[in-house]
């Protein structure tokens, strides 16, 4: 007899990064809540590929990324049950009851008694150690520092076995730790006991130096065996060249979000990763304009990187290349994605403002990153389509939900230990 799959509400879901690990294990989402209108279009999206991969139909989701059929030809092919469980609410007391409702009212309809998982973060820029050093506040008036009070209702509601909570490494510091301290007192109210994890994207296999919290909670009666997740060793690894190197060339300005091909072969880390799995299909392989200004600086930090193996500092720039009043902090916004070390810089939402901190190795094609480089750097799949509010993709919704999502191959490695936990 085989099991009965594991069920979780994913929380903050953003673009599905975090739940992607988890339905990878074979995890079953009763529903994503989120608050951005494209970022909830995208977990529909990726709701229609599970759905039509399940059901032996997965040719017509290739049809959509090959510009075939549109969004809503897409959408006419999975059941409303599927497409309900994306719910574009914000977490909080005006919208949580119709939240609940619309929860109940799948596991009622799925006959399911228990929810065993609730994951997901709420937005970090309250906690992190960028955001509070660029707000005169600290962050301290923000009331996205208590969103964790929301997170415990849904805890109290459906009393999950175990919770995941990810969150930034500023969580540690923030209000010189008293937020931390305090969730941990009302997950402990609620009965839950917690654990909490440092943790390095670059140890679960991803080729980016991401550093997180993990946050694993458990019921009081339950005790969980847990790995060290901090010292965490996949044993996979790899150089951030093999994650571009298939790609097409691209200039600034350039690219097609449906669709193009790639110029050569997988390498085992593609393959083994999962990033790429089987269909000659790229999009949203498309970069950003840049100003003539802006792509002289990019070709000077490429050379220096090249021949130096350093970064440019702006201050080295010649005058007239510098338009930048501010000389004495953020001096290395113009940064090299380094395809000869083991891992890249941390991906960010920031990237779709300018693209500045994320300029593409190859000088001859002098520019920043693509949108599919991105999600590549974030472990992202590349049948993993990010979508606008509008029918069109829209690079910066994109660019945006990648910087802030969760990479699925570290969500994967997270969501093997919590089964193993839970069975």
């Amino acid at each position: 007899m085989s099991k009965k799959k594991l069920t979780y509400i994913d929380l903050f879901a953003g673009a599905g990064g975090l739940s992607e690990g988890f339905i990878s294990q074979d995890f079953n989402p009763i529903a994503h809540i989120e608050i951005d209108e494209a970022a909830c279009k995208t977990l529909t999206t990726r709701a229609a590929y599970h759905y039509l991969k399940k059901n032996n139909a997965i040719d017509t989701y290739h049809q959509y990324l090959k510009g075939e059929i549109d969004r809503i030809a897409l959408y006419e092919q999975i059941p409303q049950e599927v497409k309900n469980s994306i719910i574009n609410q914000g977490i909080g007391e005006k919208n949580n009851k119709a939240i609940f409702q619309q929860i109940d009212l799948k596991l009622n309809n799925l006959e399911i008694q228990n929810v065993d998982l609730i994951v997901g973060g709420p937005p970090c820029q309250a906690y992190s150690l960028v955001g509070r050093a660029r707000s005169e506040d600290n962050m301290k008036g923000d009331s996205r520092n208590y969103l964790y009070v929301q997170y415990a209702k849904f805890l109290e509601k459906y009393q999950p076995k175990m919770f995941v909570f990810e969150n930034v490494i500023g969580l540690l510091s923030a209000g010189s730790g008293i937020y931390l301290k305090n969730m941990e007192r009302l997950f402990n109210k609620k009965g839950y006991k917690i654990e909490v994890f440092k943790v390095n994207a670059e140890n679960f296999g991803v080729l980016q130096k991401r550093r997180r919290l993990i946050i694993v909670g458990w019921k009081d009666d339950f005790t969980p065996n847990l790995p060290p997740l901090d010292n965490y060793d996949s044993g996979v690894s790899s150089f951030v060249q093999h994650l571009f190197n298939d790609l097409p060339s691209l200039q600034a300005g350039d690219g097609t979000n449906k669709f193009t091909k790639y110029i050569s072969p997988t390498n085992d880390y593609l393959k083994n990763s999962g990033i790429r799995n089987g269909i000659d299909i790229v999009t949203q392989h498309i970069a950003r304009p840049h100003r003539n200004q802006d792509k002289e600086i990019y070709k000077i930090a490429v050379d220096i990187w090249e021949n130096k193996m350093e970064r440019l500092n702006y201050n080295d720039l010649p005058e007239r290349l510098k338009t930048h009043d501010n000389r004495t902090s953020f001096t290395d916004r113009f940064k090299v994605v380094a395809n000869n070390l083991s891992a890249s810089h941390t991906v960010v939402a920031h990237i779709a403002k300018d693209g500045h901190y994320y300029i593409h190795p190859d000088s001859t094609q002098n520019r920043s990153l693509s949108v599919r480089e991105a999600a590549r750097l974030q472990s992202f799949p590349d049948d993993y389509y990010f979508e606008g509010v509008k029918e069109d993709a829209n690079r910066t919704a994109a660019f945006k939900q990648i910087g802030n999502a969760v990479p699925p191959l570290m969500a994967n490695e997270i969501a093997i230990q919590i089964k193993n936990q839970l069975q």
